[in-house]
C-alpha cells in the first residue's frame, strides 16, 4: 500500500507521512530545486518513503524520478540535523490533501554541468530543474522545503528563512488505531521515540509491555503534529510517570529490519528516534494496562534478544550497551 493507495481510502485528513527531503549542492555550493507541477512552486526533489523501504533508499529513488540524476555520493544528514518533523511541517496539497511530514533529510554534491544529463519521469511531479544560490532562493512550496534549505544556510552563516503560519495540530488521540480500521493488518509506517533512563547507578529502565508481554523501551508512536521529541516526552510520562529536562536525540532507526508484527497481526515499519534522557523526575508508575512490570537492568543483566520486543529495541540496547562499554 502506498500513500496513494491510502488516500483512496483515507481521504484528504490529515497523514502522517514517512518521507525523505534531498538536498543536492553544486561545488558553488548552489541548491538543486525543482519546480513542482502540483503548486509551481519551488522545492528540494524528495517525497515520502515505500513501506519497507529505508530513508537513503527513498532518497536514490526518489531523485532519480524526479531528476534522472544519481548521486554517488549521497548520505543522511546526522541527528538531529537531518530530522523532519515538528507541527509546522503541516501542508496542504492543492487538491486538499492535509499532511504532517516526518523523516530524514539527506545530502549529497554533483556538479553544476551534471543538470544537462537531468531526465525527470514523465509523472509531471517535475516541470524543471535549476540551481539556486543559498542567498537567493525562490518562492519554496512548504516549510518542509523551508527548513531543508534552512540547514544548508545555517552551515553557510545565513539567517533562516521565516516559515509560513500553520494550523495547530488536532489534539493527541490515537491515530494508528483510527488508520489500522481502514488498513487493517497490512504494513504501515508507526513513526515514534523510545527513550534511554538510567538510574544513579547506571541501570537501564525496561518496561514489560501489556500486548507484547516483552520488555521494551519507554516510547511510542507520533500522533498527528508532533515532534520526535514531543512523543518521547509525552509517552516518557505515560507509561512511566518520569518527567526528563532534556531529551537528547541520539539516533534514528527505520527500513526493513525493524518490521513488527504484533500479537494482533498489525504490521507495522518502524521510524524512530532514540532519546536519551537528562535529570529525571518523578515516581515510577507504571501505565496501568499498558505496562506489566518496570526494572532496572545493570549492563550485564539485560534480557535476551528473545525476551526483547523486536529488532527496534535490541537495535537501541546495542547502541546504549555500546555507549556503556566505550565509557573510561
Amino acid at each position: 500500500m502506498t500513500l496513494m493507495d491510502l488516500r483512496r481510502v483515507w481521504g484528504p485528513r490529515p497523514l502522517i507521512a514517512a518521507a525523505v527531503g534531498v538536498l543536492i549542492q553544486d561545488e558553488h555550493g548552489r541548491v538543486l530545486l525543482q519546480r513542482r507541477g502540483d503548486d509551481g512552486l519551488w522545492g528540494e526533489p524528495g517525497g515520502a518513503l515505500d513501506p519497507g523501504e529505508d530513508f537513503l533508499t527513498g532518497a536514490r529513488r526518489e531523485l532519480l524520478e524526479e531528476t534522472g540524476l544519481t548521486c554517488q555520493g549521497l548520505s543522511l544528514l546526522p541527528v538531529p540535523e537531518g530530522l523532519q518533523d515538528g507541527p509546522e511541517l503541516y501542508h496542504r496539497y492543492p487538491n486538499g490533501h492535509e499532511i504532517y511530514i516526518v523523516g530524514r533529510r539527506a545530502h549529497g554534491t554533483l556538479s553544476a554541468a551534471a543538470l544537462d544529463g537531468a531526465a525527470p519521469d514523465d509523472s509531471g511531479e517535475t516541470l524543471e530543474l535549476r540551481w539556486f544560490p543559498l542567498d537567493a532562493l525562490p518562492d519554496l512550496s512548504n516549510n518542509a522545503n523551508r527548513k531543508s534549505t534552512n540547514v544548508l544556510r545555517a552551515r553557510a552563516g545565513l539567517p533562516p528563512l521565516p516559515l509560513a503560519p500553520t494550523p495547530p495540530p488536532p489534539p493527541v488521540g490515537n491515530f494508528l488505531r483510527d488508520l489500522r480500521r481502514v488498513i487493517g493488518h497490512r504494513p504501515w509506517f508507526a513513526p515514534g521515540a523510545n527513550v534511554l533512563v538510567t538510574d544513579d547507578r547506571g541501570r537501564l529502565l525496561l518496561l514489560r509491555h501489556g500486548h507484547t508481554r516483552k520488555w521494551t523501551l519507554p516510547g511510542g508512536s507520533l500522533e498527528p503534529g508532533e515532534s520526535f521529541a514531543q512523543t518521547a516526552a509525552r509517552e516518557l510520562v505515560e507509561e512511566t510517570g518520569l518527567t526528563a529536562a532534556r531529551l537528547e536525540p541520539l539516533e534514528m532507526y527505520a527500513g526493513p529490519e525493524y518490521r513488527f508484527t504484533y500479537p494482533n497481526g498489525d504490521v507495522v515499519d518502524y521510524v524512530s528516534v532514540l532519546y536519551r534522557a537528562h535529570i529525571v523526575t518523578g515516581t515510577l508508575t507504571p501505565q496501568d494496562g499498558e505496562v506489566l512490570e518496570t526494572r532496572w537492568f545493570g549492563l550485564d543483566e539485560l534480557p535476551s534478544d528473545e525476551e526483547l520486543s523486536g529488532e527496534l529495541i535490541r537495535a537501541n540496547l546495542r547502541f546504549w550497551k555500546e555507549g556503556q562499554s566505550t565509557r573510561p
